[in-house]
């Protein structure tokens, strides 16, 4: 069986050249840690949150990091599986079905918390924060919410950030959208102490306004990814690993197509399904020019070798380009 025969039969972890495997394997090991620490940062909130409304909604945002992954992980496991009948594209797309699933999650927790948050703001709840004993010694238990709120936002940035250095590479929006999270941490864990502290000077309604603030943080990590999940997994054309550009390798390929001899005309209609791309090349032969299989299975190698990422490409000879792919219709 020749290479490019391989590459679009295979699973959605042979084809990863050896870097990205690396990188893979490197992704995985972040993301166990990355559970690790969470157990502990809930474990740590849980103990201390009492009835403060902003310890309450940053303890179900560490719940709700778990999520994002243990879909990673469960996601990489899928995309080992190879093509059968049922499933003749492969199991890529279980890469975009975690992004979904995760961003369903934080959505629906944003709007949850949103409302009790706002609900107790109207209703003017006065969450009491006491005293503890902490080595015989009483001392204010915001304190404590406040020393462990500093100390777990430490450990998800820097994890954040040595995610975000593989994303790109890898091309997985699942990781990167982990590593997003993770990154705006920081945020949650401010926004928390801000509305402990105001509980302690008397300003009540900073702890559910804290809240608040961190529920919207919440919801519009759910709202983004669910938009760049649902887009990916109805095809859409294929976008970079942070959803803000089309992906260039839909122009190099055509660039290739557009440099072999008997084509006159070409345009790419490019799908993510996870890490690879499933390219279709409509090419347009010059006036009289019948391409062979020989010179079709030519231009599919070719396209093959223009970036990794193209993974199952798929040659079109017509006599026009689908108006939905000129300059004129984007």
């Amino acid at each position: 069986m020749s290479q490019v025969e391989e590459a679009s039969t295979s699973s959605g972890h042979d084809p990863l050249p050896d870097e990205q495997q690396e990188i893979l394997r490197k992704a995985v090991r972040l993301e166990w840690i990355t559970i690790g620490s969470l157990a502990v940062t809930v474990t740590l909130v849980g103990l201390v949150a009492g009835q403060s409304q902003a310890m309450q909604a940053a303890w179900l945002e560490d719940m709700l990091s778990f999520l994002p992954p243990i879909a990673f992980l469960i996601a990489t496991r899928i995309i080992r599986r190879s093509p059968d009948q049922k499933h003749p594209y492969g199991h890529h797309r279980s890469i975009g079905v975690a992004h979904l699933v995760a961003a369903t999650a934080l959505l629906i927790m944003g709007g949850f918390l949103i409302f009790t948050s706002v609900m107790g703001l109207l209703k003017m709840e006065k969450p009491p924060i006491g005293l503890t004993v902490l080595f015989g010694q009483d001392i204010w238990a915001g304190w404590l919410m406040v020393v462990v709120m500093a100390i777990t936002a430490v450990v998800p940035v820097i994890l954040g950030r040595m995610k975000m250095k593989l994303a790109k590479p890898l091309h997985d929006k699942v990781l990167y959208a982990d590593a997003d999270m993770n990154k705006a941490d920081w945020s949650t864990a401010l926004a928390t102490i801000i509305g402990v502290l105001g509980i302690g000077i008397g300003l009540w309604w900073m702890d559910a306004a804290a809240a608040i603030i961190v529920a919207v943080s919440i919801l519009w990590d759910g709202v983004r990814n669910l938009k760049a999940a649902v887009e990916d997994l109805t095809d859409t054309t294929a976008m970079t690993f942070d959803d803000k550009n089309p992906h260039p390798v839909i122009h190099e390929t055509e660039d290739q197509a557009r440099a072999v001899p008997w084509v006159a005309e070409a345009a790419a209609r490019v799908r993510d399904q996870g890490h690879v791309f499933h390219v279709e090349m409509f090419v347009v032969p010059r006036s009289g020019h019948d391409p062979t299989v020989e010179q079709l299975h030519d231009l599919r190698k070719r396209l093959h070798e223009v970036d990794w990422k193209v993974h199952d490409v798929v040659i079109v000879p017509v006599s026009k380009i689908p108006s939905y792919l000129t300059p004129a219709a984007q």
